[in-house]
């Protein structure tokens, strides 16, 4: 592979050409099109949906605004635009406006080009430097983004502060023939917006009071809440008009989506040292349909949304249950029991925003409610459906009577109490106790049986529960199962 050209001379020789950033990134994407690349790795869900927008506004040279509720991927999907930039590009040293060489912006790139031409010595910068992001918050200043008077550098080197190259530039300049990210744009104050006015279209930009015509050569992308954007409308209207691509984000639409989501980002392998633990895919489902359960429940606030994070920290928090238990009681089976999923609401509680309908149920009664219904979502899925008693149909009878020795168990005065704590001797003993339970759970769920019986177990007697057919009560690091009727008697009592 040939160097890189080192001076201004040679780069001309060299036949390399000066071209903006948005048209680099719209020759390197179809480049990468004609190829068959995979765009944007590590974004999942948005291959037919949100990526192909991204890819015409790219091809079309747009700024983008990428508008979604939280945890959906929009910061990521904005850094990966950097990946089509060039691997290096040539620069002129000591540039804060990284001007190109055969390009020069600005006075310091003019003047150190007229005096040493084509010996100027040139530098190449990688494309992880032409990247600038920027949280914005109500405290952030047009110095911050813009730049400002250096007064000790006039002072120094005895130019007047109208001269051009006292300038101290803010982020916006000097991420120059790059991509530049807002995040959370309507966080940012009114008057700052207007100051990206001129960048976006007319190039121009003013520093107190000083006018210069800097041709900045960026590609903008902005995120936003559409909370914030449509109910709080702090994103001024001229600014919107200037943002060429505006572009919807969602949460994943199955749950296949949703569990390679969370495979890729949670901490589950936690090295050599600690046990191997060991999901079966119906409590996956279980952790997943928690954040599903959330984006409709009616005590979560969904223009808030419900974040990926949650199934992901959720994974993370039910893999650690496991493992202490199993670092606790040597020899343990590291697989999670269903009665673990209570110790989920760590990560539940500060993924959801309530209504008010939820604030007075309290927050872990929410998260518990959730964790409930996300368990009768994946029952419904893998088990016939509970009929009741009088059902007059020979399919309801037989459905029913699969269910029968389970709940003639429960209605004769049993109770089945269940601990994160028990030995998995216990704990297994408590359950196959139940007449029929091990045999439906072994009929439905049979590979999961293998592996988690008691797991499986469990998921039937919680899917009587949210059916009303078998009540629940929570006792110390876990829950009982009782006769309805005689816990109903005992609460009249």
């Amino acid at each position: 592979m040939a160097e890189n050209p080192s001076t201004l001379g040679a780069l001309r020789e060299s036949g390399i050409r000066s071209r903006g950033v948005r048209d680099e990134l719209r020759e390197n994407l179809i480049s990468a099109l004609r190829r068959g690349e995979s765009l944007f790795p590590g974004i999942i869900g948005y291959e037919e949906t949100v990526v192909p927008q991204v890819v015409n506004a790219i091809l079309s040279r747009h700024d983008i605004l990428l508008l979604g509720l939280r945890g959906q991927a929009k910061t990521r999907l904005a850094r990966g635009i950097q990946a089509l930039l060039d691997a290096e590009t040539p620069v002129i040293p000591g540039d804060p406006l990284r001007s190109h060489p055969l390009a020069p912006q600005g006075a310091f790139a003019q003047r150190v080009v007229a005096e040493q031409g084509d010996a100027l010595e040139i530098e190449w910068l990688p494309r992880e430097l032409r990247y600038g992001e920027k949280l914005a918050t109500p405290d952030v200043n047009m110095a911050d983004l813009i730049g400002d008077i250096d007064p000790l550098k006039a002072a120094n080197e005895g130019l007047d502060l109208s001269n051009e190259e006292v300038i101290h530039y803010g982020i916006v300049p000097r991420t120059n023939r790059g991509v530049f990210v807002i995040n959370e744009l309507p966080d940012l104050a009114p008057r700052i917006q207007v100051g990206l006015l001129n960048i976006l279209e007319e190039q121009d930009i003013q520093v107190r009071g000083f006018p210069l015509r800097i041709p900045l050569d960026l590609l903008f992308v902005f995120t936003a809440n559409p909370e914030d954007y449509t109910n709080r409308g702090s994103i001024i209207t001229p600014l919107k008009d200037r943002i060429a691509s505006q572009i919807l984000t969602h949460y994943p639409e199955d749950l296949a989506s949703a569990h390679a989501i969370t495979e890729q980002e949670a901490w589950s392998d936690r090295g050599e040292d600690a046990p191997a633990v060991i999901i079966p895919p119906f409590v996956a489902d279980i952790v997943e349909s928690i954040a599903f359960e959330g984006r409709v429940s009616e005590y979560v606030d969904q223009s808030s949304g419900v974040s990926a994070r949650l199934a992901i920290a959720a994974r993370e928090i039910l893999v650690s249950q496991v493992e202490r238990r199993a670092l606790l009681s040597e020899g343990a089976d590291p697989v999670p029991r269903l009665v673990d999923l209570d110790q989920l609401s760590t990560a539940i509680l500060g993924k959801i925003e309530l209504v008010y309908e939820g604030e007075q149920e309290g927050a872990v009664q929410v998260a518990r409610h959730l964790i409930g219904q996300a368990c009768q979502k994946v029952f419904d899925a893998h088990f016939p459906d509970v009929v009741e008693e009088g059902a007059s149909d020979a399919e309801g009878k037989v459905k029913a009577d699969r269910y029968r020795p389970i709940l003639d168990h429960f209605n004769g005065g049993h109770r089945v109490e269940l601990s994160d704590s028990q030995s998995d001797e216990d704990y297994l003993a408590t359950l196959s106790a139940v007449p029929g339970l091990d045999k439906v759970a072994r009929e439905f769920l049979p590979e999961a049986f293998a592996v988690a019986p008691g797991a499986a177990m469990e998921l039937v007697l919680e899917g009587l529960h949210q059916h009303s057919m078998v009540a629940k009560e929570d006792v110390q690091r876990g829950a009982a199962y009782t006769d309805m009727m005689g816990l109903l008697m005992k609460g009249m009592r």
